[in-house]
């Protein structure tokens, strides 16, 4: 995979003007932006198609977890807007993945179009051990995972978000088609803010992710472009 397809730069940001700025300052070397809550609820989904404009690729990160029913139609509506990838929560459970799924590949099929590829978020990059038993859950990070992942992949889904920690376990137990796109990727000169299990991208490519995706150091860098480059540089070390 060229260098420029795998790393997706996260437009976290809360105005219009910004997310843009940052798509025409980006777009000669970045292939894929994340647009996420932030900048969804701040800019309505016209900005999906204002970045489609530019000749760039969307992933969609609202993460939906609700009802099947509920989440279906989300898909729909998420495969109209044109994206390329968007992602639910495997802790909403087999049946709303499965049912998911139908729905946007039916959708697809009306719209004549390459359907989005739909990913499984397993456990957030903030979390850890710690932070899972305030919630009840007990088990270790890996064995959630593995199980969230083994689940999105019975209800078809094209693959899981996870954290760097994760991706050598997910490689080797679901195989080389498995979509993996990882959060929590800071390189060295970069602070690791809010993330817990984090990596540096040539390592996160070198375990086996397929898209990495880096949103603070690069958009809140006094030069984005300049500190793209130097993650696409990492990212070739990687491979």
């Amino acid at each position: 995979m060229n260098p420029l397809e795998r790393l997706i730069v996260a437009l976290d940001v809360d105005s219009e003007e910004r997310a843009l700025n940052l798509v025409d300052e980006l777009k000669a070397i970045v292939k894929i932006f994340k647009v996420g809550s932030e900048l969804f609820t701040s800019a309505g989904p016209e900005i999906i198609e204002k970045i489609l404009a530019q000749g760039s690729s969307i992933f969609l990160d609202l993460k939906f977890h609700d009802i099947p029913n509920t989440v279906a139609k989300a898909a729909r509506a998420a495969a109209r807007l044109g994206v390329s990838i968007f992602n639910v929560h495997a802790l909403g459970g087999y049946e709303m993945m499965k049912t998911t799924m139908e729905a946007v590949n039916d959708e697809a099929k009306i719209l004549r179009i390459d359907r989005p590829k739909v990913l499984a978020v397993t456990i957030l990059t903030s979390m850890d051990e710690e932070k899972l038993k305030t919630i009840g859950i007990d088990e270790d990070v890996e064995t959630q995972v593995l199980r969230l992942a083994n689940l999105a992949k019975d209800a078809g889904l094209d693959g899981v978000i996870a954290s760097p920690r994760e991706i050598k376990l997910i490689r080797k137990n679901f195989g080389k088609d498995f979509v993996i796109i990882t959060p929590g990727v800071r390189p060295a000169w970069a602070s690791s803010d809010d993330q817990r299990r984090i990596a540096a991208p040539r390592e996160a490519i070198r375990d086996g992710a397929d898209h990495i995706v880096v949103g603070r150091p690069i958009i809140e860098a006094k030069d984005p472009t300049e500190a793209a480059r130097r993650i696409l540089e990492e990212i070739s070390e990687g491979e």
